[in-house]
């Protein structure tokens, strides 16, 4: 290095006074918004600090200020205070230290058990996979749920939406799903949006007493929180699962809700004076879950090979689904399981409307086995609520139309599943083959259900079933006959 380049080198680092600021000035404070003068360079998703060290982040930008949500209590912050940038878009903290904790969208325990240990953090606004770095979805993401496994398919890497009325069910489709990865290599993020805070300790409790808890991530945003950690929750959560997708492991993750997320979205917009609907791109509420939910894909072997499976839940008024908000999400989405409540009042749980509810990923992502003897399932149901509706008046008395009325019984008997009872896949298809070969048509409904139970550990204990158990990809004569056998073993137990 020459002499006038040590210098140069010299001159270039050295601090020659103390390191400019960029500050600004509140204008106007109201319900988590703050709209700020003076910060000409802010950026979109760029942190801003007060004086009282609250945070915000930057949500929109005009000619002459800019507006942010906050991010702490806005206690102590009124027109006139200070706020300066960090120069620091909007991040979350991500690893394995997240697992088994309670946070709020940026990180911060809520658990009380100390600080999250960090392996890094990435930003919340990141692109979703280009399409060449996909792969197909084929492998299932089996929820121990009968009627979503045999009828809906959920395969690794789709988004399929959990719809409904209010109280029908839709969180507990989705709890069911994350309690049956116990033992699985599924990484689960449950995202709680504007709940209540009872609600969200239910759910907790639950996976810690009989789930993956210490393979859990809660990101806990309640209806008591600041408008921007509510808007902030799911990109954040997303974020975190990203983290493990990227580097070849498998996710889950659970929006709980979206139809409070689009409420909160609406909320700031108005605060700030931007239009909330279709008109205000790139703000509108499209928008907002498009490019939320397009980041849950199936990477491909060049990209590690991991996944991002997302079960965003919605809620609906009356039944609407024609409703803007549900619309928008069904457009994404690859399905929707639908939950209806004339059933969960009819004590059919889950409450699935098999008519409304479709998998657009279905057979492709399901076990070939199960596959095999689920074929007809969905139909023959179908067949049987119509039936079931004409047959009030009297009008069927010949024995195939009984018989027919019968089978139907029964596969809703097979469809009723309480919570907290996961069936694992060779259950369901022994079930399945069995009701195809006529086995459960002279059982009683009651008995079907503890049919279920005792099936488990028989399937469990059977050698002939050790390969079919890891991996029933092919129902072959030698597995159904074992499957056939453990049916009727437990069919000779109990009373029919």
């Amino acid at each position: 290095m020459t002499g006038l380049d040590a210098l140069k080198a010299r001159v270039a680092g050295a601090k020659l006074g103390p390191e400019a600021e960029e500050t600004g000035t509140v204008t106007r404070i109201a319900d988590g918004l703050t709209e700020i003068a003076g910060l000409p360079e802010a950026q979109a998703g760029e942190i801003l600090i007060f004086g009282t060290g609250a945070r915000a982040f930057v949500q929109n930008l005009d000619a002459d200020a800019v507006q942010a949500a906050l991010l702490d209590p806005m206690d102590g912050i009124e027109a006139g205070s200070t706020v300066r940038r960090s120069g620091q878009l909007l991040s979350v903290p991500v690893g394995e230290g997240l697992f088994g904790r309670v946070v709020d969208p940026l990180g911060r325990p809520l658990d009380g058990l100390g600080p999250v240990q960090a392996t890094e953090f990435l930003e919340t606004e990141r692109p979703a996979p280009d399409i060449i770095e996909r792969d197909f979805v084929d492998e299932p993401v089996e929820t121990g749920l009968l009627v979503v496994d045999a009828l809906f398919a959920v395969g690794r890497g789709q988004r399929e939406l959990i719809i409904g009325e209010r109280q029908t069910g839709k969180t507990s489709i989705a709890l069911d799903a994350i309690l049956n990865q116990t033992g699985s290599d599924m990484v689960c993020i449950y995202v709680a949006i504007g709940q209540r805070t009872t609600a969200v300790r239910r759910v907790i409790e639950a996976v810690r007493d009989r789930g993956p808890f210490v393979r859990t991530i809660f990101v806990v945003a309640p209806a008591s929180a600041e408008p921007g950690l509510r808007w902030l929750a799911p990109f954040a959560a997303t974020t975190m699962a990203e983290w493990v997708r990227d580097r070849g492991g498998h996710a889950l993750i659970v929006y709980d809700d979206l139809t409070k997320h689009a409420a909160v979205h609406r909320e700031l917009a108005l605060l700030s004076r931007q239009p909330p609907g279709r008109e205000a791109y790139p703000g509108d509420i499209f928008y907002l879950h498009a490019r939320l939910l397009e980041r849950s894909a199936k990477l491909s072997p060049a990209r590690g090979g991991g996944s991002l499976t997302a079960l965003p839940i919605a809620e609906i008024e009356a039944g609407n689904l024609s409703a803007y908000i549900p619309t928008n999400l069904i457009s994404i989405s690859d399905g929707q399981i639908v939950t209806s409540a004339q059933l969960f009042a009819a004590n059919q749980r889950p409450a699935v409307d098999i008519g409304l509810s479709v998998s657009r990923v279905g057979g492709k992502a399901q076990w070939g086995a199960l596959k095999a003897v689920s074929g007809r399932v969905r139909l023959d149901y179908a067949q049987y609520l119509e039936m079931k509706m004409f047959a009030r008046f009297g009008g069927f008395g010949d024995a195939a139309m009984k018989a027919r009325l019968a089978r139907g019984e029964r596969i809703g008997a097979l469809l009723a599943q309480p919570r907290f009872e996961p069936l694992p896949t060779p259950v369901q298809i022994a079930l399945l083959a069995g009701l195809d070969q006529g086995l459960l048509d002279g059982v009683s409904l009651p008995a079907i259900a503890a049919l279920k139970q005792a099936l488990i550990p028989l399937i469990a204990a059977e050698p002939a079933l050790a390969a079919f158990r890891a991996r029933p990809a092919k129902l072959d004569d030698a597995a159904r006959a074992a499957l056939i056998g453990c049916l009727r073993q437990a069919l000779a137990r109990g009373p029919a």
